[in-house]
């Protein structure tokens, strides 16, 4: 199998980490493997933990990295198809403690906008699908017939800042009356239809942010991050470091306002000694987000909207 996916902020997010041989890391979202080939290749000694929901990335990683699954005692790869929100229960499966650094690629993969029949692209057409968790019931196809109209409106504007929404909300109901909304085109077409034509003419595709919205809605994905970066942070040892890359603002939100949240104390007036229990989990390595150097932005265009953001474990 192939997963052709060019990993945005490869060596910024992982020296990031300070990896030690004898660590014990986490990729939260595997994917092709990119960063995680490149933790491997300084971690002599250790064991990398990789999750991933996709069961496509699963599987391709079982082939692609068969060196690193087999061992005679701790294979130093360990795969785990489940979504990140499940660390915790995960590692203890595993029999893993605490952590020495975990890191996130929020961003979809390119095999997962590639594959035509997944559902996700306006480029493609195909059944409309949009799930990262091919298991789960739930897709994009009974969102976009399902949802009411003011549903459907909150959902593109909250997750893709469309301000067309309510428009493309109107019109997605009106034609689903006559039929259900099947395929990705459809959808594409019925969103151009709902976009003043001079609106169209500018900017890039005008399904680019009703699909992302959709996309987020199906996967829940704003919601999963924000447990998994607490329970994250709950499992990383003293000394041990969080690098997470988003790509939408929405993301990248939640990252800066949970790091701020866990390196921030309020101190009473007058008291002289912070109490252990008051004392911040967090110290920011990063204040403002790491972005794409010129040459990434050359030969990546998925690096533009990176922006990279690490904190370290006290």
């Amino acid at each position: 199998m192939e997963f052709k996916h060019t990993s945005v902020l490869l060596h910024e997010t992982i020296d990031n980490l300070k990896v030690h041989d004898g660590g014990l890391y986490v990729d939260a979202t595997f994917g092709g493997g990119g960063h995680a080939r490149y933790l491997l290749s300084q971690l002599k000694e250790g064991t990398l933990v990789g999750f991933d929901q996709d069961e496509y990335a699963i599987k391709t990683a079982q082939g692609n990295f068969a060196d690193f699954l087999q061992a005679d005692s701790q294979p130093r790869l360990e795969l785990v198809h489940n979504n990140f929100s499940h660390l915790t229960e995960e590692l203890e499966k595993l029999g893993h403690g605490l952590i020495d650094g975990i890191y996130y690629d929020l961003g979809v993969s390119s095999p997962q906008l590639d594959q035509a029949e997944r559902g996700f692209s306006y480029r493609f057409d195909a059944r409309l699908d949009m799930r990262m968790d091919q298991s789960q019931d739930f897709d994009a196809y009974q969102l976009v017939n399902q949802y009411s109209q003011k549903q459907l409106a909150d959902v593109l504007y909250r997750y893709g800042d469309e301000k067309f929404s309510r428009q493309i909300a109107r019109k997605i109901v009106e034609k689903r009356q006559i039929k259900p909304i099947e395929t990705t085109f459809e959808l594409v077409d019925i969103i151009k239809e709902a976009i003043p034509a001079a609106v169209r003419r500018t900017g890039g595709h005008p399904a680019k942010k009703s699909f992302q919205a959709i996309r987020v809605e199906v996967n829940h994905e704003l919601d999963v991050l924000q447990a998994s970066l607490e329970e994250a942070i709950k499992l990383l040892a003293p000394g041990g470091r969080i690098s997470v890359i988003t790509f939408q603002s929405l993301e990248d939100k939640i990252v800066k306002k949970t790091f701020k949240k866990y390196s921030e104390v309020e101190i009473p007036r007058g008291m002289p000694v912070v109490p252990e229990g008051m004392k911040p989990a967090l110290k920011l390595v990063t204040r403002k987000p790491i972005t794409a150097s010129a040459e990434e932005l050359e030969h990546n265009n998925r690096s533009h909207s990176a922006k990279l953001r690490v904190a370290e474990k006290l």
